[in-house]
């Protein structure tokens, strides 16, 4: 009986750690648009999206650009896509962007997902790219989004569930 327990306890952590509803960890500083600090992001990749185009990310140079890593397994992407959605529709006439990296999923899933939640940003295939994961990791866990500012810097990291409002209150702040 104690074996089985433990084993149940086990796997409700494991399944904490890679799916949290909860804010695991924000980085940047509270308040602060962008920290002095900031780490310059590195956007020198290419990957395919959801309709086999290539997508460079660098292009997004200039922009205030948020990446969201993100299965379509993960409950708690779910929860924040569609506030993703809104503030694309809000501010990318502002000079914002997003870009939605399915990582830890097959990209075959993605276009009936994006379909299903209205997703109006790109979809990359981030899946296998631990080059994309070292450039704006680590990645503990899903959803993980990373905002950077118009001159390249990271300036905020969520790691878990974060609110739409707590999102729009940063990216106000950077446009």
């Amino acid at each position: 009986m104690l074996k089985r327990w433990a084993l149940v306890t086990g796997g409700v952590v494991m399944l904490a750690m890679f799916s949290p509803i909860w804010p695991l960890e924000t980085e940047g500083a509270e308040g602060e648009a962008c920290p002095v600090d900031a780490k310059p992001a590195n956007l020198d990749f290419t990957l395919q999206d959801m309709n086999g185009e290539s997508v460079t990310l660098s292009d997004y140079a200039g922009k205030v650009l948020l990446v969201d890593f993100w299965a379509t397994w993960c409950g708690p992407c779910k929860v924040e896509i569609p506030g993703f959605v809104e503030l694309y529709d809000k501010y990318r006439d502002q000079g914002f962007e997003i870009v939605g990296m399915l990582v830890e999923d097959q990209i075959a899933k993605a276009k009936p997902f994006a379909e299903e939640f209205k997703m109006n940003y790109p979809v990359l295939d981030g899946d296998k790219r631990d080059d994309i994961q070292e450039a704006f990791g680590p990645i503990w866990g899903l959803p993980t989004a990373v905002l950077i500012s118009r001159d390249g810097k990271i300036c905020k990291k969520h790691s878990g569930f974060t609110s739409k409002e707590q999102f729009e209150e940063e990216i106000k702040g950077l446009l």
